[in-house]
């Protein structure tokens, strides 16, 4: 599979979290922070709902983008990743999805074209719901928690405060490396942006 820039106008950028407020501001939702500060720069509103996620259509230097948020719970990310993919025609190769990793640490950001789940359970719906894992994911490192914590609770918690202006400075790059995706191509984010923020 050859990682050009992309041919194709139409993209849809995935953030995978969990719906409710109560769920709004921790480490599993990293993937919904990043596209709300893509939408909020963008200054478009996530408030459509299609296929259980919210969405928003805009355009980018002049490709059509999907940015959209399941409304499913985590484990469920594929019922509401899958139809939005056939409905819009996206390529797989057009799809970015965003999300957590317990095994990177916070501040490293990772793009990749494809490969396994690493145990993510959004991922792991999405996988099996569109049949293949080779699209392009994000991976925000959450770190792993200490002592016996387990991580199930773990990605439940909030961020710490200490933690909040490296999650700032994540998520800025995040955005950057979402643009650079859909006008220069996969190969072009990778490079630029893989690795730890700063």
């Amino acid at each position: 599979m050859l990682f050009r820039k992309n041919t194709q106008d139409c993209f849809l950028i995935v953030g995978l979290g969990n719906p409710g407020a109560e769920y709004r501001l921790t480490r599993h939702n990293f993937g919904f922070m990043a596209l709300n500060a893509l939408a909020e720069k963008w200054s478009v509103q996530l408030k459509r709902i299609k296929f259980q996620a919210i969405i928003a259509e805009d355009r980018y230097k002049g490709n059509k983008v999907i940015l959209a948020k399941p409304l499913t719970y985590m484990n469920e990310s594929g019922r509401a990743v899958a139809p939005l993919l056939r409905y819009f025609k996206v390529p797989f190769e057009n799809m970015l999805v965003i999300h957590d990793d317990l095994d990177l640490p916070l501040g490293t950001l990772r793009i990749r074209p494809s490969g396994s789940t690493a145990g993510q359970r959004g991922m792991e719906s999405i996988t099996r719901h569109i049949g293949t894992q080779d699209f392009p994911r994000m991976r925000l490192g959450i770190n792993r928690p200490i002592g016996q914590m387990d991580p199930k609770d773990y990605v439940l918690q909030k961020f710490l405060p200490a933690e909040e202006e490296l999650k700032k400075m994540v998520i800025n790059q995040a955005i950057d490396a979402i643009e650079c995706f859909i006008v220069d191509g996969l190969t072009t984010a990778m490079n630029r942006f893989n690795g730890e923020v700063g």
